[in-house]
């Protein structure tokens, strides 16, 4: 028999459940999610769903290049951004100099 109720676990001292009936949205399925679950979350906007036996996870949906610039600053202040290839084939030109505003 398939059970068509979602639970939902909130890690704390104690067990919260809440239940959610999965309902028809046109050729899909969705669910309403509580509001004391989303703002105990933190969740809003877009998510990222995967699913596994018997569960589906949200999870909030981080940009790709999410922390590179603060990476890219301490290898700068490290001295850790130097070429890899320095010996490349490609002739070094000035078409970085003329192109890019550097800050």
């Amino acid at each position: 028999m398939t059970r068509n109720v979602l639970a939902f676990r909130k890690n704390c001292n104690y067990n919260v459940i809440m239940r959610a009936k999965i309902v028809k949205i046109g050729n899909s399925r969705g669910i309403r999610i509580p509001k004391p679950l989303l703002e105990q979350s933190g969740l809003s906007g877009e998510v990222e769903l995967t699913a596994a036996e018997g569960q589906i996870t949200l999870t909030a949906v981080t940009s790709i290049r999410n922390g590179w610039g603060e990476a890219f600053r301490k290898m700068a202040a490290a001295g850790d951004d130097a070429l890899l290839e320095p010996d490349s084939p490609m002739p070094a030109t000035d078409w970085d100099d003329r192109e890019w505003e550097w800050e």
